[in-house]
């Protein structure tokens, strides 16, 4: 189903990544074009470095393509395919545009409530999955126990935390010696949840950072 989506929908977006030209139209319904507009938790200055467009154009592309009509699945694997998005970014700007177009809360999702955090980490992709990955190296900086579901070396994890949740980690190479880990955690019961996960992450991922940039 989310294979037929992203072929259809294949004639209405733009083959390019790179940022469209700066003389848009106003700002999509729901999305604010002012610089500081947070929508899926993410800023409009994060979201361009991230994946070289900004809400605005991120919503026009998808309600070109019929996205309004598409599963959230259906969403996130035509921004993969069709623009090359990363698994955690195609994420990110479907739950923004969802949320732009009132499908859902801030931070919630269809099977819960969800957070995120990222860092960047002066080490090589694979010292920062090896922190992940090996039990003695990971219990220096997070004591939490999982359960692996999904292991891609390098690239990502799927695991179940202790209260069921699931947290999706994403390894991604930002040049020579460098790369960033970002975290996602889905299933929260409770918008509450998100301000307590959201820190959580954000403090263990500070952690990471100094043990293995030390």
């Amino acid at each position: 189903m989310a294979k037929k989506a992203g072929t259809t929908a294949t004639k209405s977006a733009p083959k390019s990544r790179k940022a469209p030209d700066a003389a848009g139209k106003g700002a999509a319904d729901g999305v604010e074009a002012n610089g500081v507009d947070k929508t899926a938790g993410i800023t409009e200055e994060a979201v361009k470095k991230g994946t070289g467009r900004g809400w605005e154009d991120w919503c026009r592309i998808l309600d070109d393509a019929g996205a309004e009509v598409m599963t959230h699945k259906e969403i996130a694997v035509f921004l993969t395919e069709r623009d090359g998005l990363s698994a955690w970014w195609a994420q990110m700007v479907t739950v923004g545009y969802e949320q732009a177009r009132g499908r859902r809360e801030p931070n919630q999702a269809a099977t819960g409530y969800q957070t995120s955090a990222s860092r960047v980490i002066e080490v090589p992709v694979s010292r920062a999955y090896r922190a992940w990955a090996d039990t003695r190296t990971r219990k220096r900086w997070l004591m939490t126990p999982f359960t692996v579901r999904v292991a891609n070396r390098d690239k990502n994890l799927r695991v179940t935390w202790p209260d069921q949740t699931f947290v999706d980690v994403y390894f991604t190479p930002k040049g020579e010696g460098k790369c960033q880990v970002a975290v996602q955690q889905r299933k929260l019961k409770a918008s509450g949840d998100v301000t307590k996960a959201k820190k959580f992450w954000a403090d263990h991922l500070e952690q990471l950072r100094a043990l293995l940039e030390e």
